[in-house]
């Protein structure tokens, strides 16, 4: 101490700026357990537990998730099932379709999804193509799926043309989930992303589809936009639990992309689309504020947000660099606009309001 109170005598100016002494840490340095806003772990989900759900009314929840701080969200909250859903072609790499994603690019986001899942049953999506050329190829898929991506059961697209594919892994052990109504994976051939199942024909098309997958051995269809009741009939026909995007409230359960859910994708905003937070308006705000800290020298703030060096050791380091007389400390306009700063801290830069997307695609036609 006595040496410090010496140099601050001799030269206050250099030493001017002292801030306090605190312990820091790295803003990447891993947590000793994984976060959690939930004090006790919640149960399993487990094929059992859905069909208990199913039976007694009890609507199923089903979230996408493509990544480990999302199904980490996923867990803690929770939900029934997390998806690891193709549509992240869209929403996380930019394709312009589902169709674009490869298999390997599903099990790097697998990956991360599973080691952030704890109670919701994990499921993944099939990608375009993997079980086309015949059905050890979509063996080979699913396995690689559970092995490698470490989920738990995987989701097909299809009616009864992929019945055998459904067969297949359910024979080796691999859950699997069905997919009718809407396949976005088919959207060329459909002529975009259109409502199915208006039509007499076509619901009974439909039907026949649930049923057979049903008989193939899945644990539980999805039925992405179609009509409220037939939604309604094809749930009441079948002894799985379906769950609905766009197929009214008399499905067993719903499914929502996380980037509709939390109100973060620009695209086209699907009638069956509900924004339950703004996240796209707090990140605008987040990045503006941030830019703009930086610009205007408010962050970091040396005292709150810097870290020190015993006054001593940087004499030393001074005199060893042949710099004795070297000085800094913070600006008059970074000061200033830290203090500008502080005033302002409420305010946002926001963006205009843009709409989400479906499972799916950017265009479901709902009229």
């Amino acid at each position: 101490m006595a040496l410090i109170d010496e140099l601050l005598r001799r030269s206050p100016r250099r030493l001017s700026y002292m801030p306090r002494i605190s312990r820091r840490h790295m803003s990447v340095r891993p947590a000793k357990h994984p976060p959690s806003s939930s004090p006790t772990p919640h149960k399993k989900t487990t094929i059992a537990a859905l069909r208990s759900l199913r039976a007694s009314k009890t609507p199923i929840t089903v979230l996408t998730a493509y990544d480990y701080p999302t199904a980490l969200a996923c867990s803690n909250h929770p939900v029934d099932i997390t998806l690891v859903g193709d549509s992240l072609a869209q929403v996380c790499l930019g394709y312009p379709s589902t169709t674009r994603l490869t298999l390997d690019e599903m099990l790097h986001h697998c990956r991360a999804v599973a080691r952030g899942t704890s109670s919701p049953l994990l499921v993944a999506d099939m990608p375009f193509g993997t079980f086309a050329a015949g059905k050890t190829e979509g063996v080979r898929a699913g396995v690689r799926l559970i092995q490698e991506g470490h989920v738990e059961a995987v989701k097909l697209e299809g009616g009864e043309e992929v019945v055998e594919h459904v067969s297949a892994l359910t024979t080796m052990g691999i859950p699997v989930m069905g997919h009718i109504g809407l396949l976005p994976q088919r959207h060329v051939s459909l002529s975009g992303y259109r409502v199915q199942g208006r039509t007499a024909e076509a619901a009974t098309k439909l039907l026949r589809a649930a049923r057979a997958l049903e008989d193939a051995g899945v644990f539980s269809i999805v039925l992405e936009a179609m009509p409220n009741l037939l939604g309604a009939y094809i749930t009441e026909r079948l002894s799985v639990p379906t769950i609905g995007i766009g197929a009214g409230p008399g499905t067993s359960g719903q499914v929502l992309v996380w980037d509709d859910m939390v109100g973060t994708w620009s695209g086209h905003k699907p009638r069956f689309v509900r924004h339950f937070a703004d996240v796209r308006k707090e990140v605008a705000r987040g990045v503006s504020g941030y830019v703009d800290a930086v610009k205007d020298g408010s962050f970091p703030d040396p005292d709150k947000e810097g870290y020190v060096m015993d006054h001593g050791e940087w004499e030393k380091f001074l005199v060893a660099e042949e710099t004795p007389s070297w000085t800094w400390s913070p600006s008059r306009e970074a000061i200033s606009a830290e203090q500008k700063h502080q005033t302002t801290a409420q305010e946002s830069h926001i963006l205009p309001e843009h709409s989400a997307r479906s499972l799916t695609g950017e265009n479901l036609a709902m009229s």
